[in-house]
């Protein structure tokens, strides 16, 4: 007998109607620490750099979990690693969360989160992590990386007003920042590629319907891919969550391989 083909789509949005306890379960416990990898290209040809993005931490204490996520990045071999902010919402749990990202074999490049400013920490120890990386805490500054052939710009989201730091028209240029709405904010600038977080995915997303909720600038660009005048914007949908939100459904938590 030939049953008909469903979608992916269809068949969780009748899990959803059919089986919530299911679902609930699926939320609580399986998707918060279910690690994606997802495949970005940007550009044709052959691409100069291999690396990785990831965002949203929110460390509270979960030392196995993120150390799962170092060993799926450092299994990437990538050339180097790019975080859009968040690493804790609490100064309590900065020292283990910065021990466990110092395993990052990699470079590390990173600007911080609203959480991050939030939290009031001096973000001197995040600077020496980043840096003992090989990499660097960028506020509103530009590293020339990968042998020259990345200008990698980290902006902060402390301020209203962007940074206008120069491009460089022989390597590709890519832009670190956490609110994805703030591709609005540019100016006129266009940048190879733009990496943000924040969002979350929105951490819960109906089938059919996309997120039932997302945090302030966020706007349209919620999750994914989207063209932009300022250029290509990917955003992630990060690792952890935020108090009182502890839960995930079609939303996994995510690492970013991208080629440019």
């Amino acid at each position: 007998m030939n049953f008909p083909r469903i979608s992916r789509r269809k068949f969780i949005a009748a899990i959803l109607l059919a089986t919530p306890g299911a679902v609930l379960a699926d939320a609580k416990q399986l998707e918060p620490t279910w690690l994606k990898i997802r495949q970005l290209r940007i550009g044709g040809g052959k691409a100069p750099a291999r690396f990785v993005h990831f965002t949203d931490l929110h460390h509270k204490g979960d030392r196995k979990y993120l150390k799962s996520v170092v060993n799926r990045i450092n299994s990437l071999t990538p050339d180097f690693v790019c975080f859009t902010g968040d690493i804790i919402e609490e100064e309590k749990h900065l020292a283990e969360a910065l021990e466990v990202l110092a395993g990052v074999k990699a470079p590390m490049f990173g600007v911080p989160g609203n959480h991050d400013y939030w939290s009031k920490v001096s973000f001197e120890p995040i600077h020496k992590c980043f840096a003992a990386t090989g990499g660097a805490w960028l506020l509103d500054e530009q590293r020339a990386i990968a042998g020259g052939k990345i200008n990698l710009i980290g902006i902060t989201c402390s301020h209203d007003h962007q940074a206008q730091l120069p491009l460089n028209p022989a390597a590709p240029n890519i832009l670190l920042m956490h609110y994805p709405a703030w591709v609005k904010k540019l100016a006129g600038q266009k940048f190879d590629l733009l990496l943000a977080g924040h969002s979350h995915g929105g951490q819960v997303r109906i089938p059919f319907y996309g997120p039932l909720v997302v945090p302030f600038a966020v706007d349209e660009y919620d999750w994914g891919r989207y063209e932009t005048q300022a250029g290509p914007l990917y955003v992630n949908s990060g690792i952890g969550y935020i108090y009182g939100y502890n839960f995930r459904f079609n939303c996994r938590p995510e690492i970013t391989v991208i080629e440019i």
